[in-house]
């Protein structure tokens, strides 16, 4: 069995860099350890969560009862397959980019400009730059403590940044059909597309990346700039100058201020246009956000 580490800081496993620590935290590298702590979540009725990237994670400052787990080792491997590529849930999805584009393999480019794991984008139904997870996806290996089932995408219940995985579901691995071109053409439009990214987007800061989801017809960052919502601050959390729908930590930031922050500027939204702006940021924690009848939502 792998070793469970208590009261384990999680701030340094997300890209916001805040929020409180793990009551129980491993490192697992391997599915029958993935499998056997499923096992023990379920026989001892604790939660048990997965941060990948932590690019799109908000922790509480309380903390996170139960147990979280990071995938790394033969869970996080990116391998070719006669169709494409296998990965782990815990592989990067830059990774897989990077290593499709070395092979000649195309498709997937746009998982270049997702900086989380390939599990965190089967959650969340990633897409980028009209790229889409859902195009390329072959299967996935959902993981319980029942053990280990195929799913093909079309069970996944898949919409706009979501899916219809539950807690205690894992994402295993997965598996992406590609194309094949040659490795120069998938290079250069991985490089263009880190252009655009680097172009639209703040780089060099702590931030979990979008804050709102974008409402039908407009983008979140829009109406927030409308607002003059850019360069607004809570405590050491600021909406970035450059794209409002991004949160920075400028000052070590805790959860509570980024919240605040968010619901400062989703109020002013809605008193000047009357939309209702959804969060996209997931939380870890007892996070309760003031237009929600609850958070924790995964």
């Amino acid at each position: 069995m792998v070793e469970l580490e208590p009261d384990y800081p999680l701030a340094r496993l997300t890209t916001i860099r805040s929020g409180g620590a793990a009551e129980l935290f491993a490192l697992v590298t391997t599915l029958a350890d993935l499998l056997d702590l499923l096992v023990l979540a379920r026989a001892e009725e604790r939660e048990l969560h997965v941060i990948g990237n932590g690019s799109n994670l908000l922790i509480a400052d309380e903390g996170v009862a139960g147990i979280v787990i990071h995938l790394a080792g033969e869970l996080a491997r990116i391998e070719q397959v006669p169709a494409g590529l296998r990965c782990g849930g815990g592989a990067r999805m830059p990774a897989t980019a990077a290593r499709a584009a070395a092979l000649g393999l195309a498709g997937i480019e746009f998982a270049v400009n997702i900086p989380g794991t390939v599990g965190g984008a089967v959650w969340m139904n990633a897409n980028a730059y009209d790229g889409s997870l859902a195009t390329v996806l072959e299967g996935v290996d959902i993981a319980t403590a029942d053990g280990v089932r195929r799913r093909l995408p079309e069970e996944l219940g898949f919409a706009y940044r979501s899916s219809n995985l539950e807690p205690g579901e894992v994402v295993a691995g997965a598996s992406f059909a590609l194309r094949e071109e040659p490795p120069e053409v998938v290079r250069a439009t991985l490089a263009q597309l880190r252009e655009l990214r680097h172009a639209a987007q703040p780089k060099g800061i702590k931030t979990f990346g979008s804050t709102f989801k974008n409402p039908p017809g407009e983008t979140a960052g829009q109406l927030l700039a409308a607002v003059g919502a850019a360069g607004l601050r809570v405590g050491g959390a600021r909406l970035s100058p450059k794209h409002a729908n991004f949160v920075e930590n400028v000052d070590a930031a805790s959860s509570a201020d980024v919240v605040a922050l968010m619901a400062l500027a989703r109020d002013r939204v809605l008193a000047q246009t009357g939309v209702a702006l959804e969060r996209e940021v997931q939380v870890l924690g007892p996070l309760r956000f003031p237009w929600e009848d609850g958070g924790d939502q995964r």
